[in-house]
């Protein structure tokens, strides 16, 4: 099997990831012009639940798989391998079942009595059958990751966005005419379909490429294998328990968010509207540069595991430094240029003006969010998956809290929902980085930090101040593609000027240097 170093396998998740966010927005764009916001809130009432039940399936397997499987790959430990494999796939197999049944029984009491949106049924009944297909694609990711295999999970993000643009198209269509309810059904079947599709090319991949048989002997390996799923649980259960926390946290903040919208005199068919513009509109841009970090995060979990079982933590803080400031510099970028040009991004995208309010909300405390996913995976590959489930409850219960408090108050509303979420992403992100810094010691450069804000700072003011007067009678369209293109170039020449991301130290990305 093609073995990649950190920095290579990083940049192919980072390929997949903008492949996938840009394929993904065209998804996002379509569903939102054939939905419109309240078709849009009706799909995404579904997802938290279906979150919940994934999360609670995978157990948290996945990054365990990835640890362990890199371990016993390191020891050329075939036998091992098979045994994760299959301890896992028994377990995620016969709890995605068990869920799957259930969320179906579920379903009437979720969207009658606490989404207040009777017709959320139907997506949450058509979004069901992905629970075993996730699951078992969760369980093949793992194994790619831990063998530091990047391209098969790459590809494969890459072609289930492409079957799912394809499908939702169709499906939403052919759906609509009977009502909006089961078009947004529709476009959860097209998810469900790209989610096989993926499935079936990572099973291809992994047939051709795996070092054991895995039918030979499975049920005997199966019952070999206490022992292995005892150190996969003992991985799994406190990362589950960080997940479990975030989904539920999900799971509970349409219903809390409608529930205090309709306090704040707000009628179920504003309040569906406004979700859907809150979590299918403006999260989705706000996160798009995840994508970057997500990628690294990924190749951080084996990474760590392996610098830690060798006592190498300058390893460790050389990998984590490496990876913050990518985000950083990312993230920076994309949360200044949003904030500038918040009104040109979602009037192009969705043809919205009025919600850029809410993504120049939160684009203000996106950075936090862009670090957060690095620094979870560095405690879980230090075996700190405790604290950070700790760090995760505390976000959650205080962003529940703060949901119902800010939201329910009518001189706020749906505002108030994005302040909530925004205190979770700072909050659980400074809590992270305090336990990394008590466990390995790490100090981040302040001075790093000041000169890339201001950098993106300089960048987009001075765009904004030259498209809006200059370029006036240019289509938005173009003026957000020369915004965009002209603060980039910018905020990259005074980064370089700066000393903060030197010219030479891009050659170091490349996939064809081995560090």
């Amino acid at each position: 099997m093609q073995k990649q170093t950190f920095i290579q396998g990083t940049v192919i998740l980072i390929i997949a990831g903008l492949l996938t966010r840009g394929l993904g927005f065209i998804n996002r764009i379509v569903t939102a012009n054939i939905l419109g916001a309240e078709g849009v809130g009706l799909y995404m009432m579904a997802f938290p639940a279906l979150l919940l039940i994934i999360t609670l399936t995978q157990l948290g397997l996945p990054v365990a798989i990835s640890k362990f499987i890199a371990e016993a790959d390191s020891r050329h430990d075939k036998e091992k391998m098979k045994q994760i494999l299959v301890v896992s796939i028994s377990v995620t197999g016969v709890l995605s079942i068990i869920f799957t049944a259930l969320l179906m029984g579920l379903a009437p009491i979720l969207s009658g009595y606490f989404l207040t949106d009777e017709r959320a049924l139907y997506p949450l009944l058509a979004i069901t059958p992905i629970i075993p297909i996730v699951a078992i694609s969760a369980v093949l990711r793992g194994y790619f990751q831990g063998r530091q295999n990047m391209k098969p999970p790459a590809i494969a993000q890459v072609l289930e966005q492409i079957v799912r643009i394809t499908f939702v198209f169709i499906c939403t269509n052919l759906l609509l005419p009977y009502g909006l309810e089961f078009a947004a059904a529709g476009a959860m079947i097209a998810s469900v379909i790209g989610e096989m599709a993926s499935l079936l090319y990572m099973a291809q991949t992994f047939k051709q490429t795996k070092p054991m048989k895995m039918r030979a002997a499975f049920f005997r390996t199966l019952r070999q294998g206490k022992r292995t799923f005892r150190e996969l649980m003992e991985i799994a259960l406190p990362s589950t328990g960080s997940r479990l926390i975030g989904s539920i946290s999900l799971f509970f903040e349409p219903i809390i968010i409608a529930q205090s919208l309709a306090l704040a005199g707000v009628s179920t068919a504003v309040a569906t509207a406004q979700y859907g513009v809150l979590s299918g509109f403006v999260i989705p841009i706000l996160t798009l540069p995840t994508f970057i970090t997500y990628s690294f995060s990924v190749t951080l979990v084996p990474t760590v595991s392996e610098a830690a079982l060798n006592n190498k933590y300058d390893v460790i803080q050389h990998r984590l430094r490496q990876t913050l400031r990518t985000a950083i510099v990312a993230g920076s970028f994309s949360a200044l240029f949003l904030y500038f040009f918040a009104e040109h991004v979602m009037t192009v995208i969705y043809n919205a003006p009025e919600t850029a309010y809410y993504l120049k909300i939160l684009s203000l405390f996106s950075l936090f969010l862009y670090v957060q996913g690095p620094l979870q995976a560095v405690l879980q590959g230090l075996n700190l998956a405790r604290q950070a489930m700790t760090n995760t409850l505390i976000g959650a219960m205080i962003k529940m809290i703060a949901l119902f408090m800010l939201t329910s108050q009518p001189e706020l509303g749906i505002e108030g929902a994005a302040l909530a979420i925004a205190i979770n992403m700072v909050l659980v992100t400074l809590l992270h980085f305090y336990v990394i810094t008590k466990a390995v010691g790490f100090i981040f450069e302040g001075k790093f930090i000041f000169l890339t804000i201001i950098a993106g700072f300089i960048s987009m003011m001075s765009t904004y101040l030259f498209v809006t007067t200059v370029l006036l009678n240019t289509s938005l369209l173009l003026t957000t593609i020369f915004s965009a293109l002209l603060s980039g170039s910018l905020y990259m020449l005074l980064l370089s000027m700066f000393g903060v991301f030197p010219w030479d130290q891009i050659k170091r990305i490349l996939p064809t240097n081995r560090l």
